[in-house]
């Protein structure tokens, strides 16, 4: 009987570690505090703490539980942002004319013959071949002969 093994499932699923927050969700909105906790020790004015401090957090709860399309919203950013670094278009330098072109895609054209199959004629009576094939129990093959 062969081993049994265990398949892991749920690989995609990141372990919590403070109820329902994960620690990617925990480090994100600590990083967040800490940024806004900075501008409020920096300014200590209640205005630009508000006018700064809001938009701060706005965007680091938007990091650690946004999703879309189920995957974080740090992907999709870092995603966007590995598309707009590619250049949008491509520029085909054509050196070549269109007649080496041709040439090319020119593909020889090769005659195989395939060789014919041919089964070579009983010289015994069929009977008698398949009568030694049921004795053989398959065994024996007439044709291989």
């Amino acid at each position: 009987m062969p081993e049994q093994f265990v398949v892991p499932q749920f690989l995609d699923v990141e372990t919590k570690i403070i109820g329902p927050v994960t620690l990617r969700q925990f480090l994100i909105m600590l990083a967040t505090v800490l940024a806004d906790f900075l501008v409020y020790r920096i300014f200590l004015n209640i205005i630009a703490v508000i006018g700064v401090g809001i938009p701060i957090l706005a965007i680091g709860v938007i990091f650690a539980f946004a999703k879309v399309n189920g995957r974080p919203f740090h992907f999709v950013v870092l995603s966007m942002i590995q598309t707009l670094r590619r250049p949008m278009v491509r520029v085909w330098d054509k050196a070549l004319t269109d007649a080496q072109v041709r040439e090319g895609f020119k593909k020889e054209e090769k005659k195989v013959e395939l060789p014919v199959a041919r089964k070579k004629r009983p010289g015994k009576s069929r009977l008698s071949e398949l009568a030694l094939v049921v004795n053989t129990g398959g065994v024996y093959n007439p044709e291989k002969e």
